[in-house]
């Protein structure tokens, strides 16, 4: 199934705009309940107001506010980023870290945030398990988890650790274009007849097509 899905999506990537570790950290926690797509029309006037981690360190409340607010529940999410750098500046002397274990103690950073900016950021593997992944890889039913932290270390274990980052963004380019939560496209899914959830969705290729998302979500 990870060989069909690469030669399906071979351009799979990860679909926030950046250009260091810090924008990519900026943008996986203003992506929280809301789409790569808004994300990236915010983060260039963001990244401009706030050009280094010291930036939003200081920064203004009330101004990062106005300027996140279309991505929703912005007040969290400032207080996530200026705990975040300022957390950086004060023990990891103004760099973002690149081990897990460091990542995760910074506020408003999971796993899945940290596996986000360490497989794409850093190039140290990690499987990302957002709301796609964690869909898809129950309907390939590679685990019946239901607990992220689980099916990371379940779907981990099934793959070559250097695989995990592309995996990734590959079963959540299928998510985003063709295995849609409630309607999946399945007559039109490159992994019909691997798929034990087949007919999930219409079966039909005409019905099934008509379901399709094209691309880019970015």
């Amino acid at each position: 199934m990870n060989r069909i899905l690469a030669d399906t999506y071979p351009d799979a990537h990860c679909e926030l705009d950046f250009r260091n570790p810090l924008e990519l950290l900026v943008a996986t926690i203003l992506s929280a309940q809301c789409t790569d797509k808004r994300v990236n029309m915010v983060t260039p006037h963001l990244f401009a107001k706030y050009p280094d981690v010291e930036a939003y360190a200081a920064a203004d409340r009330t101004e990062m506010e106005e300027i996140i607010r279309s991505t929703g529940f912005f007040r969290a999410k400032t207080n996530s980023i200026i705990g975040m750098a300022q957390t950086v500046c004060e023990r990891y002397r103004g760099e973002v870290p690149n081990k897990l274990k460091d990542l995760v103690t910074l506020p408003g950073v999971g796993r899945k945030t940290a596996n986000v900016v360490l497989g794409n950021a850093f190039g140290v593997p990690g499987l990302t398990v957002d709301t796609h992944f964690q869909r898809l890889v129950r309907r390939f039913a590679w685990t019946e988890e239901t607990d992220p932290v689980k099916i990371e270390h379940v779907v981990g274990d099934l793959l070559p650790k250097r695989e995990w980052t592309i995996f990734s963004h590959r079963v959540i380019w299928h998510g985003r274009r063709i295995c849609h939560a409630r309607r999946p496209a399945c007559g039109v899914c490159p992994l019909a007849a691997l798929c034990p959830s087949y007919g999930t969705g219409p079966t039909s290729e005409k019905e099934a097509a008509k379901l399709v998302r094209s691309g880019p979500f970015s």
